[in-house]
């Protein structure tokens, strides 16, 4: 008799977010079981708990999902349950704080319809953050070039030092800030894609200065509160075509996002070895497109 399918959310907020609980049980998870304020240290006992109470045989119905605002926090906590499982008794693990991994994965996908990575450049407002930081690894990882954009360059120059050190490639990172004018319109003008991936309600990039990014084929902006991120770009947009470039708004790029979030919580079940991230959710959402 196929065991019960559970899925444990260990949250590093104090209260477990109730979007992914709603999310995992649409995805089929028959048991959710809500775990929040989570720190590293507590990790082990909880996924120990996890692990013995069913044979190795049973263990790909077991699944563990690393969720919170926090995403350095989630990225911790990820890795203790990693560390915290051993053969035979392993179970999968899905991380995906804020959203970031889904969201950043199905933004690059976007993009991907109308340009070659390998051959492309794109600017990432707002790089700074958690979801600019995973498109940034996203681009670098299919051979593009990604220039990490902040308002101060120290930011920037921070957070490309500490992509490099998660083995991101250091030339196919770069960094710029939108304080030095000069320097952010010389590198909007030679991208082929713009990521707006900033904070709720703040503009990133003004209507004249999009116009003047000519060379531009795909401009997706991740915010879905006003004003937009990148203006011009509706929050509804979905390959909305203006000039030779194809705009996304937040909505646009979240029917993937919600697509790749629950196809990843179902491959957790698939086996009891998966850990689901970034690249893995890349590669879960291009199936899905395929």
């Amino acid at each position: 008799m196929a065991k019960a399918r559970i899925l444990i959310q260990l949250d590093t907020d104090v209260h477990p977010s109730v979007f992914d609980g709603v999310v995992a049980v649409d995805a089929g998870v028959e048991h959710l079981f809500q775990y929040g304020n989570v720190k590293p240290s507590d990790v082990r006992a909880l996924v120990h708990g996890a692990m013995f109470t069913r044979g190795p045989s049973d263990l790909h119905s077991t699944a563990i999902f690393v969720g919170g605002s926090d995403v350095a926090a989630g990225r911790s906590v990820a890795e203790a349950a990693r560390m915290a499982c051993f053969d035979p008794f392993r179970v999968s693990i899905m991380q995906d704080s804020n959203g970031c991994n889904s969201t950043a994965a199905a933004a690059v996908l976007c993009a991907a319809k109308h340009v070659d990575f390998s051959k492309a450049k794109a600017l990432v407002l707002a790089g700074t953050g958690a979801v600019g930081q995973a498109v940034c690894r996203l681009v670098a990882s299919q051979g593009g070039v990604a220039i990490l954009g902040s308002r101060k360059l120290q930011r920037a120059v921070e957070c490309c030092e500490a992509l490099a050190s998660q083995g991101v490639r250091s030339e196919l990172v770069t960094p710029v800030a939108s304080d030095d004018q000069a320097a952010f319109e010389q590198a909007l003008e030679s991208v082929d894609v713009v990521f707006g991936c900033g904070a709720a309600g703040v503009e990133l990039l003004s209507s004249e200065q999009l116009a003047r990014a000519e060379k531009l084929c795909a401009a997706i902006d991740l915010n879905a509160v006003p004003p937009a991120g990148i203006s011009g770009i509706l929050v509804t947009d979905h390959a909305a075509q203006r000039k030779k470039r194809f705009d996304y708004g937040a909505l646009g790029v979240g029917g993937l996002k919600m697509k790749i979030h629950k196809a990843a919580i179902r491959q957790l079940f698939a086996a009891n070895k998966h850990f689901i991230d970034a690249p893995r959710m890349m590669e879960i959402g291009r199936a899905l497109l395929d």
